[in-house]
């Protein structure tokens, strides 16, 4: 689901979308986008005229930089923090028991990221919970078991919802541990108001046609967890990287995890008319829906799928940059989630890039040993990047 999320089992944000933007869709201001952090040799781009572009939507587009310049200027402590919104007067029994039920939730839907987060400060491991149970619901609004009995008009309500849980006004009791998260951490509403313009998108939008689109969804129902995870987790304080690029970082862990449950669920997504790959690039390899639907693994399929993976890879090493410089303690479900998804991607591999009639995964064995070894990098020291 997110970008810390997504080390669960199963996403609770698949491919579809999310946001934490504001209710109009947001526009993007240049045409071309870039990333912002420096490739590394191994994934520079070479002239192949088959080798697709790494890049999607810059963050100037898309409005970090104001997100990241909101939240670092309301540190806690700091005057501007202090005088949000009145905390509401909730009862203590009443708090711990929306945090158990976030706790629940967290625990039975996402249980490798549940594990990581035990690692954490007690008023840490709370707040992530809530969030985790916040983007859940939202997802569900249109990907769970009752979306289809949905109005386009629940999610306008949930939008609205979002204001009051910002104000100080929650609905019901896990709104309340939403409500209580903000007032104890900064935390901007637009990366939530933008997950809840994925979730529009992804009632309007059944292709993408090239990548600019595809990130611009993947950014919304994923990249938004991270910008909203950032200021709980805490950065560690002897990082000498700017919360820029750890924000960054934070996001495209949440567009690789993304563009790998999209490759994950190629064929499941086609059962239901489906298809969250970019349509010029299926046409460079000579692919089309048709392809997609007819769910036979060709050669020229290999190597479209092969672009698609070295593209999510590409996203994971920019988000290594930022894994290290967080606080030690909410170091672990981070790198988790990179080494979880990454053998995903190494599954698709193992599979032929079959990703039609099969969906990879990693088992529970893999996910075990993978633990102690990304437990083991968490607490490296912020300076040092793996290669």
């Amino acid at each position: 689901m997110n970008a810390a999320f997504s080390c669960a089992a199963n996403s609770c944000i698949k491919a579809r979308n999310s946001t934490f933007l504001s209710k109009k869709k947001q526009r993007r201001t240049s045409p071309r986008a870039e990333v912002t952090v420096a490739i590394t040799n191994k994934t520079k781009e070479s002239s192949s005229p088959t080798q697709l572009s790494l890049h999607g939507i810059s963050c100037t587009d898309l409005f970090v930089h104001e997100i990241v310049q909101r939240q670092q200027s309301h540190k806690i402590g700091s005057s501007d923090f202090d005088i949000r919104t009145t905390r509401p007067n909730f009862h203590p029994m009443f708090l711990d028991e929306a945090y158990e039920r976030c706790r629940d939730i967290c625990a039975e839907y996402a249980k490798t990221f549940y594990l990581g987060t035990l690692l954490m400060t007690e008023e840490r491991q709370k707040a992530i919970w809530a969030i985790y149970v916040w983007c859940r619901r939202t997802d569900e609004l249109v990907d769970g078991p009752n979306a289809a009995h949905h109005s386009s008009s629940v999610l306008e309500r949930w939008d609205e919802r979002l204001d009051d849980i910002f104000n100080g006004r929650p609905y019901d009791m896990l709104d309340a541990a939403l409500t209580d998260t903000v007032h104890n951490f900064p935390l901007d509403i637009k990366p939530f108001k933008d997950m809840i313009e994925g979730m529009r998108m992804d009632t309007r939008k059944n292709r993408y046609a090239n990548f600019e689109e595809l990130y611009l969804y993947c950014y919304y129902v994923a990249g938004t967890v991270g910008l909203m995870s950032v200021p709980v987790m805490g950065i560690a304080p002897e990082s000498s990287v700017s919360a820029q690029t750890i924000y960054d970082s934070a996001l495209y862990l949440g567009i690789g995890n993304q563009l790998t449950n999209i490759l994950r669920d190629v064929g499941e997504d086609a059962s239901r008319g489906r298809i969250y790959l970019p349509q010029d690039e299926l046409m460079k390899f000579g692919l089309c829906d048709r392809d997609v639907f007819s769910r036979k693994v060709s050669n020229d399929w290999r190597e479209f799928m092969k672009e698609q993976i070295r593209r999510a890879r590409f996203y994971f090493d920019l988000a290594e940059q930022g894994a290290t410089q967080l606080h030690k303690a909410s170091r672990w479900p981070v790198w988790s989630s990179l080494m979880l998804y990454r053998m995903i991607l190494d599954s698709i591999e193992s599979n032929d890039y079959d990703n039609l009639t099969k969906r990879a995964y990693v088992g529970r064995a893999k996910k075990l040993m993978a633990l102690p070894v990304a437990y083991t990098r968490s607490l490296s020291n912020p300076t040092v990047v793996f290669p």
